[in-house]
């Protein structure tokens, strides 16, 4: 029997990059506006005080898991949910018995084709979130039905018409009904004031970096101030209170003279992103350790890597998930690609296989004032060779080369099958 939480708002939001911040900044809007709360996303779920992981690589959970965790929060007395609903999930049925309410939509940009095959298909899965809202079942407390949609994206027309109304747009660019004004970037964070609908205006301060945050935070503002009705001051209370999410531009601090952060940016409009936001909080050198994952769509390796090769001062290619593909072969081709963009091995651009000495490289060479960045792998537990998982955060492999830097006590470095090379 399927669970059907009649009672309840249910809030997608799925995308390409962003869906797990703009997750996390619903999720603190409703807290902030005294709303019995939960949160399914790619880090973990949230039911009341209780935080249960949610696996090594997962995106959406499967749909059992997905209407365990449901359960749970009802029985927990949950009354608003926010999901994070992937491609595979909506291809698969993950998330089609949930009943949505609201859905919001981040990007669509290049990733997955090799399960969806092109962007048109993988577009096309995203779409799914909006016909499910045509499909909701009637609740007591109403059904607002709203897409939330990014007026800067491409897939804007698209989606338009698969939503229908009732929608509300939201951008950087005119002709968005959320739109952002008088945006300062500084390395403690972003502040803006949003432009509401009926023209009103709302100062807002976080301590998250980067214009694509700009553009996180508006949605998540669509989704709550425009689609719930909660007051926009209560939702920037909310905004100001989300201070970490884990993974996403998260800052290594062990009292070294230069920066760094582990990030989850896996496709090439992410690292792009991030990479220029990462250039709006050093003065310094940026500083990118990174990899493509293997038996994944090959075609970002080559985008990625000139990516970075073109926004970083160094880049370092490294291992990230190579299953049963060789590590050899898939730096070599994002070597490559780095190299066509006029990157030189050994100077702007290095190959290093295990990704605790490529981090530890990274830092070592930081000069004060420069900025180490490890991207890809984030919030995860673990790193696949061939069909096995080892343990890996990138977040203690950078703590660990610090700590070895400065010469003070730190954790060990995680080892992998790589690490005896």
């Amino acid at each position: 029997m399927v669970f059907r939480p009649a009672t309840w708002t249910i809030i997608g939001v799925t995308g390409t990059d962003g869906k797990t911040t703009t997750c996390n900044l619903i999720y603190q809007i409703l807290r902030a506006a005294g709303l019995r709360s939960g949160i399914i996303s790619s880090v973990n779920a949230v039911i009341g005080d209780e935080v249960l992981d949610t696996g090594f690589h997962v995106t959406t959970p499967e749909a059992p898991e997905v209407q365990r965790y449901l359960g749970m929060m009802r029985d927990a007395g949950i009354t608003h949910v926010v999901l994070e609903a992937t491609s595979h999930g909506l291809a698969q049925h993950r998330v089609t018995a949930c009943e949505f309410d609201i859905g919001v939509v981040t990007n669509i940009t290049h990733e997955h084709l090799d399960f969806h095959g092109t962007y048109e298909r993988y577009r096309d899965a995203k779409a799914n979130l909006f016909r499910h809202l045509a499909t909701t079942v009637g609740k007591p407390q109403g059904n607002p039905r709203l897409a939330v949609l990014n007026r800067d994206d491409r897939s804007y027309d698209y989606l338009a018409a698969v939503a229908g109304d009732p929608k509300v747009s939201y951008g950087l660019q005119p002709g968005a009904d959320i739109q952002a004004e008088e945006v300062s970037y500084s390395p403690q964070g972003l502040s803006f004031k949003a432009v509401l609908p009926q023209g009103r205006r709302l100062a807002l301060e976080s301590s998250l970096t980067g214009s694509y945050n700009v553009s996180n935070i508006m949605a998540a503002l669509g989704a709550t101030v425009v689609g719930l009705g909660i007051d926009p001051n209560v939702a920037g209370a909310g905004i100001r209170g989300l201070e970490i999410i884990p993974g996403r531009m998260e800052k290594i601090n062990l009292g070294q003279d230069f920066g760094a952060i582990v990030d989850f940016a896996h496709t090439p409009n992410a690292i792009l992103c991030t990479l220029q936001a990462a250039r709006q909080m050093t003065s310094g050198r940026v500083i990118a350790v990174f990899g493509s994952a293997g038996l994944r769509d090959r075609e970002k390796r080559r985008m990625m890597s000139e990516v970075s090769a073109k926004f970083a001062d160094v880049t370092i290619l490294t291992a990230e998930d190579p299953r049963t593909e060789s590590l050899d072969y898939i730096l070599q081709e994002m070597a490559t690609a780095a190299e066509s963009t006029g990157a030189v091995d050994g100077q702007t651009y290095f190959k290093i296989p295990d990704r605790g000495k490529a981090i530890s490289t990274g830092v070592a060479m930081a000069n004060p004032g420069d900025l180490v960045i490890a991207l890809g792998k984030g919030h995860e537990q673990s790193m696949c060779f061939g069909e096995i998982e080892y343990p890996w955060d990138d977040r203690t492999a950078m703590r660990a080369a610090i700590a070895q830097r400065l010469g003070i006590l730190g954790p060990e470095m995680p080892c992998l099958p790589t690490q005896t090379e």
